[in-house]
């Protein structure tokens, strides 16, 4: 699947998917939901309960973060690729994560998650031909393509576990 291009997704966007590296997307994914797995082993539950300043997410809720955004654009090239005619609704990760109890959790369990969704979504993704990454569909009041999906979900957890390591660990 080939790099998307400006214009087939929304601005805010961008900056995730020019952090994705050059290569094979579905190699960068997998190559990701390996390392990030690796990260996560061992962390404690004390751990992730740490928030680095008020108002702001624990790691267990950066890892809510994390599963529920897979899913979501998941969900969008699914239904994209399919040619479901019908615009999808913006998330607010803000409500998600609120109403995620991700607290009830441990660290092994999300982190799992993340690891299984990931891997669900390679899959999804390595189903798609070149035709079908350009089809496209409206989400949040833009347009996107199908090929961006799993560039934005790779930068987006680039983005986030950079804050981990940077904030957190």
């Amino acid at each position: 699947m080939q790099r998307p291009q400006p214009g087939e997704y929304a601005p805010y966007y961008h900056n995730y998917i020019q952090q994705v590296p050059e290569g094979d997307i579905l190699e960068i994914l997998a190559a990701q939901r390996d390392s990030t797995r690796e990260l996560l082993h061992g962390l404690t539950e004390v751990q992730g309960d740490f928030r680095y300043a008020p108002g702001k997410w624990t790691i267990k809720e950066l890892l809510g973060h994390l599963v529920d955004s897979e899913r979501v654009f998941s969900y969008r090239a699914m239904a994209f690729a399919r040619k479901d005619p019908a615009a999808l609704p913006s998330m607010d990760q803000d409500i998600y994560v609120e109403n995620g109890h991700f607290q009830r959790r441990t660290v092994p369990d999300l982190a799992g998650e993340l690891y299984h969704q990931r891997s669900a979504n390679i899959l999804l993704f390595a189903s798609f031909d070149e035709a079908t990454g350009l089809r496209s569909g409206t989400a949040s009041g833009f347009e996107f393509t199908v090929r961006c999906f799993p560039y934005i979900i790779a930068g987006h957890e680039r983005h986030h576990i950079k804050v981990l390591r940077e904030r957190y660990l």
